[in-house]
């Protein structure tokens, strides 16, 4: 029972506060119209209440198109809404006894809140109560003393029942089982509260009956009715005729909320005349509630009044009791005590948020964030309050209606700039001292694609090895993307060139090999951007290449941003040393002449040769490898020149084979050789002979012996023709270096030139040392390969048009470059 009094005082308090709040959105800014609905209390979870949407003239569709949404002040979540429907439902069974205690009616308030526009719509929900309880009395035994010189008409207090219904379902009337000296008479108390007294109609006599009995019965107007019953016992005691008087009739005191508990809140006083134990009084609550019995406890011997248990102002803001005195001879005076609790600024302020938006998408317009109401249980200016945000983001909070607010965004939000923000609202009230609260809202700013990827370098130059494998990793490009998510996750291709490439007749015109198309060359990973070769590269026929490379994200719509990649091949020692000089063509070999008068350092010949390489890999250095008398011949190193080492003598043997060995500087290096064949003669009118087998020197002997005429014959012709051919080709030889040094500046201003017969690389590379060409020429050799007419051997420069220079430079040709080719 004192737990039903706690929770009905507890329902009071709500049950103001909901009025209060009631009143609040009456005012002009919400909607005048109050839904109204009841409902009996018990009634199952889910049972239907009534149609939301029909009794606020909307349409059903309307919620929810407008999220109609319910909320409580109090937080008592009972109903639920079907927005499809419109239908009110029950969310659990009612309790009329613990919702509202002993009030009637029992009106719970509710608002709706809809959106698009933003409206509030009052609702109430009366639960009616049905008679599910039972008179109850606090004691199943009721004693009384009274004097037997009690007189006709004397009123005796009883025990009244509790019935926690209200109504007509609570308590309506008592009934006395018979007996011959009492009767009963229905009181009214200040909280308008039935209670029994008994009425004596007879005197009484101790001598005769010391000791009465009969039964109370508490009816309720329920439909059965419910009662309760009590025993009374009546004790009939010797001679006490003078009550007990209060010194006031009536007392009244004020008392602050926050006092402590056993603190003093007044002490009555009475007095009796009899003495002895009829003048012995005692102290004692009559017909106190079970929230005053918790709450305060009176002396039963001295009459102070103390508080057992804290007051609050907001629950409930006075107590009326009824304070009894009784002497020992069972009579008794009464006195009734107000108490008045005095409120004190003891309850922070409370935010109750309806709505609120976690997640908004940057650029966008004013948004509403969150909806809430505020509370203070405290009355005054203690209950006053003012709501403030934190000034460093970008947000305003707006009022509606009375208490309820509306957080909005001030400006379009930029989430690259700030992608959360935390708002800290904070209310607090104008009582002394002053008391806050404070609730935390966290807002993350969505991405919309805004941002266009960019590369880390406007410009990427890669190296590679030529002769890469396949699939060999080049390096790779990197771009971020300010966005985040899918508009962030970045995929990276190949573009074409914005220039057309140039056509094969211009490539040929110009010299220029034509640049591959960049996908044939490399390709890209689309998702970590790393650049991989299709192919082999080769130094020689391509040395750079450029290509556009793009990154798009996968936002809507992509942007895209692009950055230029430009791949250097690196030279590897891939190419062995070429001999231009003399020209091994499979043909007959080369044959020097070489005079015996000839001294020391002679030149006989000069080996040329170039290399296909670019930089050490194509130094060139030349060595003696073999030779048919060593020590006669050496070779230069670096210019490839074939000397005599020493004079000849008429030992030497007439004919001589060297094999000269070139080599390039590389790592690891490749070699080519030649081989030079020498024929000593006595001087140049002596006839060429071929290098064929020496036949045996005793069959030429024969020979000779048995053709001396013949042999006669043929050296005098031989002779003859020899000499006439010699001259000849002086003449000749004399002609063309008149006619070839008027035609060389015409042939490098052209740009034209024939190619050498036979097989050359497709580029020639600068060794620069002696005995080396360089890029700019090709050569066209022309050597004897018929026996006994040809003597002479020249080399013919032919001008080839290259690329210009990457700085612009020109090429210098080295004016005495056609002057070392000349006849040796």
């Amino acid at each position: 029972m004192e737990i039903r009094g706690a929770d009905t005082r507890r329902i009071r308090i709500r049950i103001r506060q909901v009025l209060f709040l009631f009143v609040v959105l009456g005012l002009p800014q919400a909607s005048s119209h109050i839904g109204q609905f009841s409902v009996a209390e018990e009634m199952l979870s889910g049972s239907f209440v009534g149609n939301l949407a029909k009794d606020l003239g909307l349409e059903v569709s309307e919620l929810s198109s407008r999220g109609a949404q319910l909320v409580s002040t109090d937080n008592i979540q009972c109903l639920q809404l079907d927005i499809n429907s419109g239908d009110l439902l029950l969310s659990k069974a009612l309790d009329r006894e613990e919702l509202c205690g002993s009030t009637e009616p029992c009106v719970l308030h509710f608002q709706v809140l809809m959106k698009n526009p933003l409206q509030f719509l009052q609702i109430e929900l009366q639960v009616r109560d049905i008679n599910d309880h039972t008179p109850v009395f606090l004691e199943k035994e009721i004693l009384l003393e009274i004097p037997e010189n009690s007189p006709i008409g004397a009123v005796f207090l009883l025990e009244s029942a509790r019935d926690f219904d209200v109504g007509n379902n609570s308590v309506k009337s008592y009934t006395l089982s018979s007996n011959s000296h009492f009767h009963m008479k229905m009181r009214v108390n200040p909280d308008n509260k039935k209670y029994p007294e008994l009425i004596l109609h007879k005197s009484l006599d101790y001598e005769k009956q010391p000791q009465l009995s009969f039964l109370l019965t508490a009816l309720d107007g329920g439909s059965p009715p419910r009662s309760g019953t009590a025993f009374v016992r009546v004790l009939v005691v010797d001679i006490n005729d003078n009550s007990p008087e209060f010194e006031q009739s009536f007392y009244e005191v004020k008392i602050p909320e926050n006092c402590i508990t056993g603190s003093l809140v007044l002490n009555v006083s009475a007095w009796d005349l009899d003495s002895g134990k009829n003048g012995e009084i005692s102290y004692s609550f009559s017909h106190a509630s079970e929230d005053i019995l918790k709450i305060f406890e009176i002396n039963k011997k001295s009459g102070e009044v103390r508080l057992r248990a804290s007051l609050d102002f907001e629950t409930t803001e006075s107590y009326s009791i009824i304070v009894q005195a009784t002497d020992g001879g069972g009579l008794f005076g009464k006195s009734t005590v107000r108490i008045q609790v005095m409120d004190v600024n003891d309850n922070v302020p409370e935010v109750t948020v309806s709505s609120v938006t976690s997640s908004i998408p940057e650029n966008s317009p004013e948004i509403v964030v969150m909806v809430f109401s505020t509370r203070d249980r405290d009355s005054g200016d203690n209950g006053r309050m003012i709501c403030t945000i934190s000034e460093d983001n970008p947000f305003v909070l707006k009022s509606s209606i009375m208490n309820y607010y509306t957080l909005e965004t001030e400006r379009p939000l930029d989430r690259e700039e700030r992608a959360e923000y935390t708002i800290v609202i904070t209310v607090s009230d104008l009582g002394s001292p002053r008391l806050q609260s404070q609730h935390q809202v966290t807002v993350r700013v969505s991405d919309v694609n805004d941002n266009a990827p960019a590369f880390s370098q406007r410009a990427y130059t890669l190296r590679v090895r030529e002769n890469n494998s396949p699939g060999l990793a080049l390096g790779s490009v990197r771009a971020w993307d300010a966005d985040e998510g899918a508009n962030a996750q970045l995929s990276y291709s190949l573009l074409p060139s914005p220039s057309a490439p140039a056509s094969p007749s211009a490539s040929a015109s110009t010299g220029r090999p034509q640049q591959p198309a960049p996908g044939a060359l490399v390709s890209i990973d689309a998702d970590s951007g790393q650049l991989f070769a299709l192919r082999a590269l080769d130094f020689e026929a391509l040395q750079a290449f450029e290509f556009l490379v793009g990154a798009t994200d996968r936002g809507s719509p992509a942007l895209s941003s692009q950055a230029r990649v430009r791949v250097l091949v690196l030279d590897a020692n891939d190419n062995a040393p070429f001999v231009l000089h003399p020209l091994q063509n499979g043909s007959a070999p080369c044959t020097e002449l070489l005079p015996r008068a000839a001294g020391a350092g002679y030149l006989v010949s000069k080996v040329v040769a170039v290399d296909g390489d670019a930089g050490q890999n194509a130094w060139l250095s030349f060595q003696l490898l073999k030779a048919t008398e060593p020590g006669l011949f050496g070779v230069w190193a670096h210019s490839g020149e074939v000397r005599t080492a020493r004079a000849l003598s008429e030992r030497d043997a007439p004919r001589h084979r060297l094999v000269v060995l070139v080599r390039d500087n590389g790592d690891p290096p490749l070699s080519a050789s030649v081989t030079l064949h020498v024929l000593l003669v006595d001087g140049f009118s002596q006839p060429y002979l071929p290098l064929r087998a020496a036949p045996d020197a005793a069959a030429a002997a024969a020979a000779a012996a048995a053709r001396p005429e013949r042999l006669t014959v043929y050296l005098v012709v031989a002779l003859a023709a020899v000499s006439s051919l010699f001259l000849c080709s002086l003449l000749a030889f004399v002609a063309a270096r008149l006619c070839r040094r008027a035609g060389w500046a015409e042939a490098v201003a052209a740009g034209a030139g024939s190619g050498p017969e036979g097989h050359f690389p497709g580029h020639l590379l600068d060794a620069g040392g002696g005995g080396t060409l360089s890029h700019s020429y090709q050569y066209e050799v022309c050597l004897a390969g018929a026996p006994g007419t040809k003597d002479f051997k020249f080399l013919k420069p032919v001008v080839t048009d290259f690329p210009p220079q990457a700085n612009g430079a020109e090429v210098e040709v080295n004016p005495t470059f056609r002057n070392s080719f000349l006849f040796s």
